[in-house]
């Protein structure tokens, strides 16, 4: 998704052009997930960029977009770029953590 939202739609009150804005978003990223997942692949991840248009928009991680969207809209944006496109992750092992407590002896 590569999309520019208005959110000052005349007519339409702007607390629902908001929502509905969310959403389209939501709605999004979960038709995304249920794409099959290619061979050797174990989720999709999210590239994300978010700003007020195309050429200011900055690397963003997916699960802020809704943050930065109140963040927007409470500083009085009318409008903002967001360019949402999955791609394929694939989950690496995480190095076993070491704890002091396990190795003192009572």
């Amino acid at each position: 998704m590569k999309k520019t939202f208005q959110l000052n739609i005349e007519g339409k009150h702007p607390d629902r052009v908001l929502e509905a804005t969310k959403h389209e978003i939501r709605k999004y990223m979960q038709r995304q997930l249920r794409v099959a997942l290619p061979e050797g692949v174990d989720y999709w991840d999210w590239d994300c960029k978010f700003g007020d248009s195309k050429d200011a928009a900055e690397v963003a991680h997916y699960a802020a977009i809704t943050k930065l969207i109140d963040a927007l809209v409470a500083r009085g944006g009318t409008s903002f770029y967001l360019e949402l496109v999955a791609k394929p992750g694939v989950r690496t092992a995480k190095a076993p953590r070491q704890d002091d407590s396990d190795d003192a002896e009572d």
